[in-house]
Order: structure tokens, then sequence, then C-alpha cells
């Protein structure tokens, strides 16, 4: 017999897609955690991650700077305090530090944005 594994996301409502700004981000609190949604509207992407930059342990990605990084054009934020650049795919420090994000699977639908938890 052989067993098949299901896995199933959890999507929680974060927001309306009108509270983030375009090419910027916002920060929204689900279950206890704070977390960082980004509207890329020049490429139509959407991405989410912790919102706390872990050098200084300082909830501030939302308001960071956007962007992407490399040849591959890899959407990134940067600290706005310290430049730390993260990937918002991967969460890998792009700035060559031993630092990393978490970051979190998002979709929108009708209008509002959810992050699966």
């Amino acid at each position: 017999m052989t067993e098949t594994m299901v896995e199933t996301s959890t999507w929680i409502k974060a927001c309306s897609t009108s509270d983030i700004p375009e090419n910027g981000g916002a920060a929204v609190e689900l279950n206890g955690v704070q977390i960082a949604i980004f509207n890329f509207t020049l490429q139509g992407e959407w991405y989410a991650s912790q919102n706390m930059c872990p050098h200084k342990m300082q909830f501030v990605l939302s308001r960071g700077m956007i962007g992407s990084h490399g040849t591959d054009c890899e959407p990134k934020v940067a600290c706005p305090f310290h430049k730390k650049t993260f990937s918002l795919k991967t969460g890998s420090c792009l700035s060559g530090d031993d630092y990393s994000i978490k970051t979190y699977p998002i979709k929108i639908e009708e209008g509002n944005v959810y992050i699966s938890a």
C-alpha cells in the first residue's frame, strides 16, 4: 500500500490590495507575527516576508526600498536603516552577510491579499 502525503495551506486574508502602496510595502500582523507585504507594481508581482530585519532586530522591512538584484532581476528589499538587502523569493541576504529572512507564499484574489500560514 502506498501512502500519499498531501500538504494543505491555510490562507489568511491579510488586507486589501489598496492598503499596500504601489512599488512599496506595508506591515500587517497575522497571528501575532508582523509580516511585510510588497507590491511590485511594475512587474505585477507581490511578495511577503517577515517584517523584522535580523541585523538589528528592528521591525522595519516593510518600509525598506524594493528593487531588483543582478542580471536575473531577483526581487529584493533593503533595510531602511542599515541597507542590508534580502531576496524576497528565497529570504537570503544579498549583502554577503550571514542573515536571512522568512518569506511567505502570497496570493491576490478579488482585491484581497492572502498569506499562507
